[in-house]
């Protein structure tokens, strides 16, 4: 792995999804190395993977990070669909944009979701390997209800950068504050004189009518998984518990499992280096 003051740049890469939807992603690595395609959760961009994309892209895999529809530089979708459906149909399209054979999906929350309903559907056979990030076929509501809390939260923006930063702080604080707000630029927009996520409101309406039946359809999906499968954890989560992640390995018995000490939800931020390195090996094993 490369030290992180090497990192490599993205080249960036304009696709489309369902409906011709205009979406963004950053390519890291060698054009035809083994391919790894990262989908982001619910509120975020393509850059939460910026340093697992450039440090794996260094080790001569094909990284892609890509912003979902109404995410970061992504299209919003002017219907505001954004149920599965819709996502499941924009990776699809995107991997066979991609090409070049069977394609390692890491998904975070929302994106893990995407992932893993993406292999049940047709086409999904491009999935070559299944890496789902703090997301099993259950989550806590608890954890489920504060990201969503969170996300609702500030519809009318910030007056500063600073007060997007205490936002920030208050929902995650198990991770140090950083000294600089200099990051939060890549995830919020000013608009008349106030800073905005850079993400579609629409985002919030319901993907599922009845929490009980997505999760029965996502247990479905991963009762059906025969392809290497990883569940990364992080262990302070309280959106995964451990009874969760343990029901999830009955469903899945061939999964791999790793946990994160230090890491909550948010695991690929908490600790990426830690992540980075669980990815990297599980890759380099699946290719």
């Amino acid at each position: 792995m490369s030290n992180a003051n090497n990192l490599l740049d993205p080249v960036r890469l304009r696709l489309h999804g369902r409906g011709g939807i205009e979406l963004v992603a950053d390519q890291y690595g060698p054009p035809d190395g083994p391919a790894v395609l990262f989908l982001h959760g619910g509120g975020q961009t393509r850059h939460s993977w910026k340093h697992t994309g450039a440090q794996l892209g260094a080790a001569g895999i094909r990284a892609v990070t890509l912003d979902a529809r109404g995410h970061g530089d992504s299209q919003w979708a002017l219907d505001r669909d954004y149920r599965y459906e819709a996502m499941v149909g924009d990776v699809l399209a995107v991997l066979e944009q991609l090409g070049g054979g069977p394609v390692v999906v890491v998904g975070a929350s929302m994106g893990g979701i995407t992932g893993l309903l993406a292999t049940a559907a047709p086409g999904g056979d491009a999935i070559g390997a299944l890496v789902l990030v703090d997301i099993v076929t259950r989550p806590e509501p608890e954890g489920v209800n504060r990201v969503l809390t969170f996300l609702s939260k500030n519809p009318d923006g910030f007056a500063t950068l600073d007060e997007a930063a205490d936002a920030v702080a208050d929902y995650l604080p198990h991770r140090p504050r950083p000294k600089s707000t200099a990051g939060l630029l890549r995830n919020l927009r000013k608009r008349d004189g106030r800073w905005y996520w850079h993400w579609d409101p629409g985002i919030l309406g319901d993907k599922a009518a009845d929490p009980d039946e997505m999760a029965r359809t996502l247990e479905g999906a991963a009762r059906a998984l025969d392809i290497p499968v990883l569940l990364v954890r992080g262990l302070q989560s309280d959106v995964v518990s451990a009874a969760g992640a343990a029901e999830f390995m009955e469903l899945v018995p061939h999964a791999e499992l790793v946990e994160i000490g230090n890491a909550a939800h948010t695991a690929a931020g908490d600790d990426n280096d830690a992540f980075t390195e669980a990815v990297a090996k599980f890759v380099t094993r699946s290719r």
